[in-house]
């Protein structure tokens, strides 16, 4: 693990923090998740564009930074790209964040299914929602993995 100017994270995290701020990267992301999640092995950039009401050129600037910091892979099919979720750079950031949540709310941290329940601040809900939308993903490709491979 490298760690940045004294910090205690991964500076590839800080990258991640500053490649998901952009509120349309996060639109592709969870676009991308929600295909993955209805089992679609990837999706093409025309497909993006038409789901999201957004300009090709735009979707492709986005996707080259997500590509860049590999938090989507792509598979080409002729003159056609796919892209899909990667998890992984996503481990890294649930890594380093569930220690600030467990010592946040320790043995008292609030269900957010839970009626009645303490609200979570709204940074910390959306972080919740991003982790817990990372680990469903895991889980489908792992799950997906393990079929393909006959387990």
């Amino acid at each position: 693990m490298v760690l940045r100017g004294g910090g205690d994270y991964p500076e590839l995290m800080t990258d991640i923090f500053d490649v998901i701020a952009d509120g349309t990267r996060r639109d592709i992301l969870q676009l991308l998740l929600r295909r993955t999640t209805e089992g679609e092995t990837g999706t093409s950039v025309s497909q993006i564009v038409a789901d999201l009401g957004i300009s090709q050129p735009t979707v492709s600037k986005h996707l080259k930074v997500l590509r860049d910091a590999e938090l989507v892979s792509v598979r080409e099919d002729g003159q056609r790209r796919f892209y899909s979720l990667a998890v992984e750079p996503l481990e890294v950031v649930d890594d380093w964040l569930v220690p600030f949540l467990v010592d946040a709310f320790g043995d008292g941290a609030p269900d957010i299914d839970y009626p009645g329940g303490v609200p979570l601040p709204d940074g910390a809900a959306h972080a919740a929602e991003v982790v817990g939308r990372a680990a469903a993903s895991a889980k489908h490709v792992v799950t997906n993995a393990l079929k393909r491979l006959g387990a």
